[in-house]
């Protein structure tokens, strides 16, 4: 096919036909310009007889159940030309994105398709860099879209037509360094006035915008946490549960950014997950309107396992050649190739949620980020011959000198436990969605002595040892130049290599299960899996098993003494290697250089926390096998499996109240906090919300503020409790689902407590015809990122999703795209080890109120709090649990209408609500 831009120059097109596919079959262009439709049968023929051009060949294969093995993806195109271009990876994002009229059928798709097919090659014209080079490498892997791209990029062939290797194409070599800053800190001493606060936050609402009291308040209490008189007790804090709706975004960034141009200072806003922090990004484009401004002023951070590296990027294009088929390596020359046009523009090396397209590695079935990022402590620092580009370094460096650092819980937590770098501590932290902050620091505060981790520790210290190919460094590579010149650094070097052979090694699950153990820690997790198989039987349960430490038996006991013993090997040559390293920093006879002094300050602060932190806490641990755990500790033996099979196994000990160590690492030292989240009480009390923040704990008296949200849910929504559905049915529930979907013509959230629930209903959905109109997507079960199904779920507002947790948390869907939500069930607490101890605790500090049900409550409020976002919006929320008890009530809003029905009540209840509130149209602001 041939196509005249504007400019009459010839754009050269595959010759081959154009196919779009969905839940209720396909059509396509055939390459005589006819639109034909297509059943499932007659598509999967067409694909197998000759490749097509399609969006997405993974959602594509999935509506037409088949696997997808050569076609023309319109989205490597897409990636090829707009590498870190934003877009939701389906036709309807495609038309958004290039503002092409959304398609309503499969047959106006396929020529949505070829409209933007003729752009994308058009584009192409205009190139004038050195992407022919590129392209060419790819054509040579079998790249479908190689020899079209290489055709209409002919203005841009080099003189010399030779062939080009991967290995040849040294993107690094273009990427500009970092330089080192210099930081003037913060005095703290201008305050901002409040009327200058609300002057900000109009500019930064516009002109139209509703006026909102709620909105203005939250901006002048945020803006307290700025204060100059500081108290010497503790922090100005500030914590403030804002209800959907009232704008807290906006509100806190107004103060936050008036007070850091005003003091030369830098205030971090921390929030949950990767696409909350996306979302808080995308709200900054409101303060700066240049990207270059916003890139100087706004850096987003996260840990270091996010970022490319550009050292297992050179090593892993130089081993290409080692993989195992022809075939396997065309696939990865291509994905490395990409990942290369990409590293080319962008904004920050963030490869796992940045401007990298994550959904890139479902379609090309790869996913090699892990590998190409440093996810096991392995970076040399400046040793690496990239170090003066690294991005991880130039994020650091940039947030120093930042207005606004934007980052999450985890990060924030963890820097604050172990220093990177030697820039100053931030002292004026946001958190936003702060009912988060008790799990994330659960989490990370946590110690396992686990398979996972322990053969984790082995694989730091001594690299991969079973896989020749495998890039990984250990500890010998990082440190053996730092150590030549001291015979007891050697020395200890060499004796933590040999001690680190007591630990797991590859294959490790498959001897623990057969009991057939390598070494004394794989012996204590067999004895640990005899001791939970007393109580349990392991082969026929799906769930996690665990028991207290006090439950085991004397052989167990011996054994774990035995190993507290072997894992000196490890622990005291690295306490020696840890001084041997001070005393070269504080040689005044021979430091060392600017940059060796980094690296070993960072070599320190890795091996004090892999090491020396982390081996104490297991030998105390293995020491409390047999015994009560020492006072605010939480120790269990567990089991984690999954479908079916053994995944981890060993101790875990846990803080009964991790907040503390949050407080003492990060509240207690800083100048000003503010707290926020939309679901921070129960009811009216605050108890909940200082004991899961950690506020509980500061010697400061904090402001607290609660602000409802403006909207109208006694108008806008509805609840309903169905009695007659059995939550335990599958089949039941299914059908629940199916009714309800059908009777809201799609828009609809389903929400589980269990994974395999989920996975079970969603293929009874997908196995009914009635709901072929639909595109339904889960979860756990179709394999595409999370993100990515959220931003297709938000694009298609008859489109539905399956999930648990990290949607109910993660999600913000305005509009009709959410005008349904299922929960299969009332999410109570599993009453673990964990939960019973806590459950415990809170009892002493909440004077004996129901801990179960106000973690409950918390979740349902999180969860409704998913449908409405907008004054205009408006939704139904289902609970198919007829036990939901009636105190659960005062999780929803005090105006909105609770009933109790039949399934058959509430899905001509459901029906009519929505097709009343559509009808009526209600007036729509933008809720900031």
């Amino acid at each position: 096919m041939n196509f005249k831009n504007n400019n009459l120059q010839d754009i050269k097109l595959p010759n081959a036909p154009i196919l779009v596919a969905d839940n209720s079959g396909a059509s396509q262009i055939t390459t005589h310009g006819e639109i034909i439709r297509l059943d499932r049968g007659e598509a999967i023929k067409e694909l197998n007889a000759h490749p097509q051009i399609l969006c997405n060949k993974k959602i594509t294969g999935k509506f037409l159940q088949t696997d997808i093995l050569y076609c023309f993806d319109i989205l490597e195109l897409f990636v090829f030309i707009y590498p870190t271009r934003f877009i939701v990876p389906t036709h309807q994002g495609l038309a958004k994105t290039f503002s092409l009229r959304k398609p309503n059928s499969t047959e106006e798709a396929t020529e949505t398709l070829l409209e933007i097919t003729q752009l994308l090659l058009s584009k192409l014209l205009e190139e004038c860099s050195n992407l022919y080079k590129l392209a060419d490498i790819m054509k040579q892997a079998g790249w479908t879209w190689g020899p079209i791209v290489l055709h209409n990029l002919q203005n841009t062939k080099p003189n010399k037509g030779k062939t080009e290797s991967i290995k040849n194409f040294k993107v690094w070599e273009s990427l500009p360094e970092w330089e080192e800053i210099d930081i003037s800190s913060d005095n703290n001493k201008v305050d901002v006035k409040k009327t200058d606060v609300l002057d900000k936050l109009e500019d930064l609402l516009g002109k139209n915008s509703e006026k909102r009291p709620e909105q203005k308040e939250f901006a002048i209490s945020a803006n307290k946490m700025f204060s100059s008189i500081k108290s010497s007790a503790g922090p100005t804090a500030v914590i403030a549960e804002a209800g959907t709706g009232v704008g807290k975004t906006l509100a806190y960034i107004a103060p936050a950014i008036l007070w850091a141009e005003r003091n030369n200072g830098t205030v971090w806003i921390s929030t949950h997950t990767k696409n909350l922090q996306r979302q808080l990004d995308n709200e900054l484009d409101r303060l700066y309107k240049n990207s270059n401004d916003k890139s100087r002023n706004v850096v987003i951070r996260k840990g270091r396992e996010n970022y490319l590296c550009l050292l297992n990027l050179e090593e892993a294009i130089n081993q290409v050649t080692l993989r195992k088929d022809q075939t396997t390596i065309n696939n990865a020359i291509i994905a490395l190739s990409l990942i290369s046009r990409w590293v080319m523009v962008s904004r920050n090396g963030d490869i796992k949620g940045g401007d990298f397209p994550t959904w890139l590695f479902d379609i090309l079935e790869q996913q090699p980020e892990n590998n190409l990022t440093d996810t096991q402590g392995e970076c040399i620092y400046s040793a690496c011959r990239h170090y003066n580009k690294c991005f991880i370094e130039k994020s650091v460096r940039k947030a120093a000198t930042a207005k606004l650092v934007i980052a999450n819980h985890a990060l924030v937590i963890s820097q604050s436990l172990i220093k990177t770098d030697n820039l100053p501590t931030p002292k004026h932290y946001i958190f936003d969605e702060g009912h988060h902050i008790f799990g994330v620091a659960d989490n990370l505060f946590s110690i396992r002595l686990t398979g996972n981790q322990t053969s984790n520790l082995r694989y730091w210290i001594l690299g991969a040892q079973s896989n020749q190919s495998s890039r990984a460094r250990g500890l010998k590579i990082r440190i053996q130049d730092l150590v030549e010149d001291n015979a007891a650094g050697k020395k200890a070097l060499s004796q933590i290599l040999n001690g680190a052979h007591i630990l797991p090694s590859t294959g490790w699950q498959k001897r623990i299960v057969q009991e057939l153990p390598l070494g004394p820690v794989e012996k204590v997790f067999v004895l640990i899996r005899q001791n939970l198989d007393l109580t349990n039987k392991i082969t026929e349960t799906n769930y996690d098993i665990e028991i207290s430490p006090e439950m085991v038996d004397i052989k167990l006991i011996t054994e774990s003494k035995r190993l507290l013993v072997k894992l000196n090997t490890i622990l005291e040559p690295a306490i020696d290697l840890i001084k041997i390293f001070k005393q070269k920093l504080n040689d005044e006879d021979d430091p060392p250089d600017l940059y060796s002094g980094q690296r070993i300050e960072a070599i320190l602060r890795t091996l004090e926390r892999q090491c020396v932190y982390q081996i104490s806490m297991w030998k105390d641990m293995l020491e409390c096998i047999g015994k009560k755990p020492s006072y605010g500790f939480i120790d269990l033996l567990a089991l984690n499996r999954i479908q079916n099979r053994d995944f981890d196994i060993g101790l875990i000990r846990h803080l009964t109240d991790p907040t503390k160590q949050v407080c003492e690492s990060i509240l207690d030292s800083s100048d000003g906090i503010l707290i926020t989240s939309a679901t921070l009480r129960d009811d009216q009390d605050w108890n909940m919300a200082t004991m899961q923040t950690g506020l509980n704990h500061i010697k400061t008296i904090p402001t607290k503020i609660a602000l409802a949200s403006p909207f109208n849910y006694k108008k806008q929504a509805r609840v309903y409790i169905v009695t007659d559905v059995d939550k335990n049915d599958t089949s039941e529930v299914a059908k629940a689902y199916k009714d309800l979907i059908i009777a809201s013509g799609g828009g609809g959230l389903g929400l589980f407590t269990s994974i395999s629930k989920l996975k079970r209903v969603y293929s009874e959905l997908m196995r009914m015809p009635q709901l072929n109109k639909l595109n339904i997507f889960a979860q756990h079960a179709d394999n595409i990122d999370v993100g990515t199904l959220i931003d297709i779920f938000r694009e298609d507002e008859n489109s539905c999703l399956l999930g648990t947790d990290a949607v109910r948390d993660g999600i913000d869907v305005p509009g009709r795209s959410l005008r349904l939500l299922i929960c299969d069930k009332v999410p109570w607490p599993r009453p673990n080890i964990l939960h019973k101890a806590r459950k415990i605790d809170f009892k002493n500090f909440n004077l004996g109120r129901n801990y179960d049900d106000i973690l409950v409550r918390l979740k349902l409020k999180q969860a409704f709090g998913r449908l409405i976002r907008k004054n205009n919006d408006y939704g139904v929320f289902v609970m198919l649990d007829k036990a939901m008890p009636s105190r659960l009530k005062s999780a929803f809003p005090n105006d909105v209408n609770i009933q109790r029905l039949t399934l058959s009540e509430t899905i001509s209840e459901t029906k009519n609500f929505l097709l009343k509130q559509k009808n009526n149209n209600i007036e729509s602001f933008d809720v900031n």
